[in-house]
């Protein structure tokens, strides 16, 4: 499932978290003060300014503030372009495998397209703060704000929009390619070795159908874990510098960081009552494709076959069909109902949190907007599992699958290479 693709794939990424870790880790430890030493934003005129004399007024402070963000965040392009070239380059060179190109490249690509996509979602949660605070500024003083500054505002986030629009088009476009690739690679691997296989139920499937559904799938729910990650590192800071707006939360009175403490302590009550509920659902869907592969295989059968797919072979064949899906349906029943009653929930988690602070008026409804948005973004990372729960649940039963198909092929190769050694 992976050796086909990944160049050594343990390797591959207990080498890519750690170098992850390192360069995060790098950047807020040393190299962000470095930039005005080894940046080259200069050459494009975009320099690290000068320090500041005490005593200056508003205007040029916030003119250092946006140039100083300008300069940063050039420096940590460049920062992130040698991270890049030096993981990529050294897995290229060495990693001694076929895919290699398309496995470690691309995922490079995709990593780095799922944290731009982030970065865009900080910039929204930026603009909806200004925008929703000239909406007050309207609504409780009529005619204040012009209708061309109204616009104004609304302009300034459409090159946002379409930047974000076309990055996630062309996205899809890669990702797709990605996954054919993938599924190419363990297609041929297992088709090399069809004649050890044949004779599996359902071996025609495995190679056909569960080897495009493990690499989408993998690829999905790699890229949400990226997400989730990459949404806690960006947001959770900004969630903690909005919870200085929030002094009381109901019942429990004055609580330090109260949004960034509930968000954690909310998910991870969540993570547990799904994960209890759907403890029975990747045993039910792995054996949901046992019988379907079973049932399968006999109508083949009877297509060339006079003697076979009878209709009492059949009735019983499909008998266990309706048996194991009633089952799941049954268990899906109640864990939709936990499920969707938790998210519902959920939904107005933020809104308990924040009514003393509302009621008192504590912030601006641009802030209330911004701080809604961040919540629901670290609490939404936070839910990885309860989000992508069924899919992982698909996934397993599909692992088991493919996991079956590879033990066969293993151990007769094992078999192979003891009957050489003996001869």
């Amino acid at each position: 499932m992976f050796q086909s693709f990944f160049p050594k794939p343990k390797l591959f990424f207990i080498s890519f978290a750690l170098w992850a870790l390192a360069c995060v880790l790098g950047w807020y430890l040393f190299f962000q003060d470095l930039g005005s030493v080894l940046s080259l934003g200069s050459l494009f005129g975009v320099h690290f300014p000068e320090a500041l004399a005490e005593g200056v007024d508003g205007e040029a402070l916030a003119a250092f503030g946006k140039a100083q963000e300008s300069a940063l965040n050039i420096w940590f392009y460049q920062y992130m372009l040698i991270s890049y070239a030096a993981f990529v380059g050294v897995w290229v060179a060495y990693g001694g495998q076929k895919w290699a190109k398309w496995s470690v490249i691309g995922s490079a690509l995709i990593v780095f397209i799922t944290w731009f996509q982030v970065q865009v979602s900080v910039m929204l949660n930026e603009w909806y703060g200004s925008f929703y605070d000239l909406i007050q500024n309207a609504l409780a003083d009529p005619h204040s704000i012009l209708l061309e500054d109204y616009y104004s505002e609304l302009s300034t986030v459409a090159v946002i929009i379409m930047v974000a629009i076309s990055v996630s088009v062309v996205s899809n476009f890669f990702i797709s390619h990605y996954v054919f690739r993938w599924r190419t690679a363990m297609t041929s691997y297992y088709s090399s070795k069809w004649s050890q296989v044949r004779h599996i139920e359902g071996a025609s499937q495995r190679i056909q159908e569960d080897t495009m559904r493990f690499a989408s799938i993998v690829e999905g729910l790699g890229v949400s874990l990226l997400r989730s990650v990459m949404t806690l590192i960006a947001f959770l800071p900004i969630l903690w510098g909005l919870s200085g707006y929030v002094k009381e939360v109901p019942l429990l009175g004055e609580v330090p960081q109260a949004l960034v403490f509930t968000a954690i302590i909310w998910s991870i009550f969540g993570t547990l009552l799904l994960a209890l509920a759907g403890i029975k659902l990747p045993g039910l869907e792995f054996k949901n494709q046992r019988v379907e592969a079973a049932y399968r295989k006999e109508l083949v059968y009877g297509e060339d076959h006079a003697d076979r797919a009878d209709p009492i072979t059949l009735n019983e064949l499909f008998n266990n069909v309706r048996k194991n899906y009633f089952r799941l349906y049954f268990n899906y029943l109640y864990f939709n109902v936990v499920r969707y009653g938790y998210l519902n929930v959920g939904q107005f988690v933020p809104l308990i949190v924040l009514a003393p602070s509302i009621i008192a008026g504590a912030f601006t409804l641009g802030i209330m907007q911004r701080v809604l948005n961040a919540f629901n973004q670290v609490e939404n990372s936070f839910q990885y599992l309860i989000n992508s729960w069924t899919t992982i649940v698909e996934l397993l039963s599909i692992y088991k699958r493919l996991k079956a198909f590879e033990a066969i092929i293993e151990s007769n190769d094992a078999s192979d290479t003891q009957t050489i050694d003996e001869v």
